[in-house]
């Protein structure tokens, strides 16, 4: 197996770093309001590169490049060395817009996909229920359509940055005689509807990123559907597709082992580099050995992308790998720190100041909300086990969600 790039690819890599030498990072970074600027701008030329936002329209905002994998796979990498800022990151950008373009009505991404992309309108995800987490299709929440508007009932949770969301993507109930599956569509609301309650949820790390969302008569305008009336699962399937492949690269998992190893490096065990101690050496072994075998996977991944085949398991995989490479790194990490690792992360640059030690206890908290993110990582193991390997259903879990729904049909 031969995983080097060709010549033209390793031209492109070479083109991809000029243009980073020429435009970041700006001489002055200055603050927060001129960092935003400098962002937008660097982001604008990079689009007119072709370097971000490649898979979409010119008409859209997009820079409109021919699909090709390997050079996205460049671009992220080199990116990534210079801390450069990439796509703009965030629910809409990463899994509403590719929803979008592949479901949406001209209308909806004329509207929509411009102003997500550059940052300028976020969105926060209306999918998990107190009810209906990993069981997805179990969703409660009722939309009604009344004339010209959805008017919409229930309760969202686990909901990201709800608070400072414009809009949000939900999946509600509207045929409720339908089976399941079947009887969900695909909103679309404005978070400043009078009806929409938001309340912050704590987290174990003290921060609250999560909310839970009431939706009391909420309206929305009945063309605010994504995809067909009653399809919204169908839809809601593209949107995970991305959220998996989002979190199960190996790009993250890639940049934290990097900075790992500088933290063994510079760290002390024993008055000497904690790099030199037998028992990290065979800790960082062990760590290493998954993290080259999600490159890898990702490699196969990808390969298979730039055929035009499906990766099938393979997707689910490496998002169950790189979610327990992710919390290998940070557990060894925040052993190596000792005391320090109990510290309150604090805000720092990732250009100028990559390697703040407290950063890493910030770290091993999202490691632990990963194994939820984009499908808990029981379900994925289910999945494998199930479609990939043909092994049969769980029948416990079957006789589980069986006796909970009688109980659930009530409340509703």
């Amino acid at each position: 197996m031969d995983l080097r790039y060709d010549d033209d690819h390793e031209r492109f890599r070479t083109e991809v770093q000029t243009f980073l030498s020429a435009h970041w990072p700006p001489p002055d970074r200055g603050d927060d309001t001129d960092r935003k600027a400098q962002e937008r701008a660097f982001r604008l030329k990079a689009i007119e590169a072709g370097y971000l936002a490649r898979s979409i329209p010119r008409r859209y905002g997009g820079s409109e490049q021919p699909a090709d994998v390997l050079e996205a796979a460049i671009i992220r990498e080199e990116f990534a060395k210079a801390w450069a800022p990439g796509d703009v990151a965030g629910l809409g950008p990463s899994l509403l817009v590719p929803t979008l373009l592949e479901k949406g009505a001209e209308w909806q991404k004329q509207r929509f996909v411009q102003p997500t992309i550059m940052g300028d309108i976020m969105w926060c995800q209306g999918y998990s229920e107190p009810n209906a987490g990993s069981d997805l299709a179990n969703v409660q929440t009722r939309a009604r359509l009344m004339g010209d508007e959805w008017v919409i009932n229930g309760q969202k949770i686990w909901t990201s940055v709800a608070w400072l969301a414009d809009y949000m993507f939900c999946l509600c109930r509207t045929e409720p005689e339908a089976s399941k599956h079947a009887g969900i569509s695909y909103l679309l609301i404005d978070m400043k509807q009078p009806g929409v309650d938001v309340r912050r949820l704590k987290a174990i790390n003290g921060a609250s990123h999560f909310c839970e969302v009431f939706l009391d008569d909420v309206r929305t305008p009945a063309d605010w559907i994504v995809g067909e009336r009653g399809q919204g699962w169908d839809v809601s399937r593209a949107t995970l597709k991305h959220e998996r492949n989002m979190i199960g690269g190996a790009t993250q998992t890639l940049t934290y082992w990097d900075r790992l190893m500088r933290l063994a490096e510079r760290t002390q065990k024993d008055g000497r580099r904690a790099l030199d101690d037998p028992r990290v050496r065979d800790r960082l072994a062990v760590i290493e050995g998954y993290v080259r075998a999600q490159e890898f996977s990702a490699y196969r991944q990808l390969s298979k992308a730039a055929k035009g085949e499906k990766a099938g398991i393979v997707q689910s995989m490496n998002k169950i790998n790189g979610t327990n490479t992710g919390h290998l790194i940070v557990k060894l990490a925040l052993d190596l720190l000792g005391d320090e690792g109990l510290l309150e992360p604090e805000a720092f640059d990732p250009v100028t100041s990559p390697d703040v030690n407290t950063a890493w206890v910030a770290r091993y908290m999202q490691t632990l909300g990963a194994a939820i993110a984009g499908g808990t990582s029981n379900i994925q193991r289910s999945v494998i086990a199930e479609r990939g390997l043909g092994l049969p259903r769980d029948r416990e879990r079957d006789q589980s969600r069986q006796a909970r729904r009688p109980s659930q049909e009530r409340r509703s």
